[in-house]
């Protein structure tokens, strides 16, 4: 094998020497500016280029797109699946893994065009030019379709293995669709962009737009994509393993890229970008409030920026633990009984991030025991990767569950989960009730939004909306006992599912709740002159007493709540029901 590795790396260096670009080969550019420049270096990459068709960008990527760089193993080098600092998710062997069809990411490579071929009716000679056409994974490709390229905000409705992804734009004046390669390929797509526009010049006119291309020589593109194709060509520089393409491009097509070989050349012709640098100002007035056992629901002042923010990362503890792009979020995946610290912080298009804002502390309500308790289902525990549409069984926490028309190829949060159309999740028996369940949604695919019907042994207790933007929903459902929880999707549009969640109904039981063979009782109930007496044993031994309302919010804890009496003062409750909650009990009581 490192015989055959040799021979590869030898054989890279040999097309490298023999590939790189006559010492006149840019003459007739020097000293130009602007379109002149532009049309200058059109007239050189034209001269010389051989079109060897279609088919030929298989033999061309045997030496222009090997991985001898990062896995250093000869595979193909995929911008798409690449992991620059880390062990790749799959990888290509040349030739052997060409598609081919494919379902899922990891079946084959195949010939991806930067600038989609749709935009200039798969004509020659672009069909078939290697300087922007790569080899990359089929799934991806697909997923990628004929959208431009972009940075993509909050709303994300695909993501690759390794970071590539599809949602809506935030690139400054575009609003539609793109795709987003990792930060490692940005200038490699830009400088690939800025070729075929440069190369193409004289035909752009008679080229569609795809929300991207301009219809005249120059500039060549609209306005927002030359701004960020510009700023990806500063942001990511010339990489060895592009300059090493280029030059197998060059042994294999006759021609080059001139923004590999000088990439000063794309601010010589259209200007240097301009740099934003100014950070969005501090997100204020943070606040936490109606805590579950395992969400806290947070809200914010908007910040401000000279370009515009493009979401808020929320920390809990000093960890991140999702970003938005509004003013208000419900943080998942807390653990009971826990104290938190929230903050946010504001982001710009160009990664500026603004100070924290101020600290907003809440702490979850009680965990579950055992099943009894609160529970979770993150869908992480399902077998399979294809991606078709059938029924799923797998079990977690002690929980069986059954999803009928169901893929798993999606996620939303976590690695895994769940996308059902015209069909149902259910549950097996869960002991303890539930006081609310939460459910984290999202429409992946065409289509219309809708609403999933949440049913708790056979009996509908509420809807949950799904549409193509990320939504985390809490319902109250507040049924004790054994439960079976049911969520159908009752239409043909796919809604995908993640975070399911549940507080317990025994966390606040509304039933007094006897231990050590003791019992407790409260007078008067209604309460009046906001008096509430208890009577029973070994009151001086509680060391705490909360009261909530029926949604779960806690109102006012109390430390020795009766060291020195066997009376609690609520002043300030207004009229309604509330809970007593005690380390000896738990019970309802009411303020008229």
């Amino acid at each position: 094998m490192k015989r055959i590795l040799s021979f590869f790396l030898l054989s890279l260096v040999f097309i490298s020497a023999l590939a790189q670009p006559p010492a006149n080969y840019y003459n007739a550019a020097a000293g130009l500016t602007g379109p002149a420049l532009k049309t200058a270096l059109k007239n050189i990459i034209e001269n010389g280029h051989v079109d060897h068709g279609y088919g030929g960008l298989w033999t061309a990527y045997l030496t222009t797109d090997r991985d001898y760089f990062y896995e250093n193993d000869g595979t193909i080098l995929d911008i798409y699946s690449e992991r620059p600092n880390a062990a790749d998710p799959y990888n290509y062997t040349p030739v052997t893994n060409q598609c081919g069809t494919y379902s899922v990411e990891g079946n084959c490579y195949n010939r991806e065009h930067i600038i989609p071929q749709s935009l200039f009716n798969e004509a020659s000679p672009m069909v078939a030019d290697v300087h922007f056409i790569r080899a990359t994974d089929g799934k991806v490709n697909g997923m990628r379709s004929n959208y431009p390229f972009g940075k993509v905000g909050n709303s994300v409705s695909f993501l690759s293995q390794n970071g590539s992804k599809l949602g809506t734009s935030v690139s400054q004046g575009y609003s539609g669709i793109v795709f987003e390669p990792i930060d490692a390929f940005k200038g490699d797509v830009a400088r690939m962009i800025l070729y075929f526009i440069t190369r193409y010049e004289a035909k752009l006119q008679n080229f569609s737009s795809g929300g991207m291309l301009g219809n005249t020589a120059f500039p060549g593109l609209q306005p927002w994509a030359l701004t960020q194709y510009l700023a990806w060509n500063a942001m990511d520089p010339v990489s060895a393993e592009e300059t090493a393409r280029n030059n197998a491009s060059y042994a294999y097509q006759g021609n080059r890229n001139p923004f590999i070989d000088n990439p000063a050349y794309a601010d010589l012709i259209w200007g240097t970008p301009v740099a934003d640098t100014e950070a969005p100002t501090t997100p204020t007035n943070l606040a936490a409030s109606n805590p579950t056992s395992n969400t806290v629901a947070l809200n914010w002042t908007a910040s401000t920026d000279n370009i515009g923010v493009i979401g808020y990362d929320i920390y809990a503890n000093g960890v991140l633990k999702t970003t938005v792009s509004g003013t208000s979020a419900t943080v998942t995946g807390l653990s009971p009984l826990t104290a938190y610290n929230f903050y946010v912080i504001a982001k710009d298009a160009f990664g500026n991030t603004s100070p924290q804002s101020n600290i907003a502390s809440a702490t979850t309500l009680d965990g579950p025991v055992g099943t009894g308790g609160c529970g979770t289902e993150d869908f992480n525990s399902i077998t399979g990767t294809d991606n078709s549409y059938t029924t799923r069984t797998w079990t977690n926490n002690s929980i069986s569950w059954t999803s009928t028309n169901t893929k798993i190829d999606e996620k939303i949060n976590t690695s895994r989960a769940i996308t059902i159309r015209s069909g149902e999740l259910t549950s097996t028996t869960i002991a303890g009730g539930i006081q609310a369940l939460t459910l984290t949604t999202q429409r992946k695919f065409s289509g219309s939004n809708g609403n999933l019907n949440v049913l708790v042994n056979g009996n509908n207790v509420g809807t949950i909306p799904f549409s193509d933007v990320e939504t985390t929903t809490t319902i109250n459902v507040n049924i004790s006992g054994d439960v079976i929880i049911k969520i159908v999707n009752p239409s043909s549009n796919r809604a995908t599912m993640d975070d399911l969640s549940w507080t317990c109904f025994n966390t606040l039981a509304t039933s007094e709740i006897k231990k050590d063979k003791s019992e407790f009782t409260i007078y008067p109930n209604p309460v009046r002159n906001n008096e509430l007496f208890v009577k029973g044993e070994n009151l001086t031994k509680i060391s705490k007493a909360e009261i909530y309302d029926l949604s779960g919010k806690l109102i006012e804890t109390i430390v020795s709540p009766f060291k020195n009496s066997n009376k609690i003062n609520l002043k300030g409750l207004v009229k309604g029901n509330y809970i007593l909650k005690t380390d000896h009990f738990t019970t309802k009581f009411i303020v008229e």
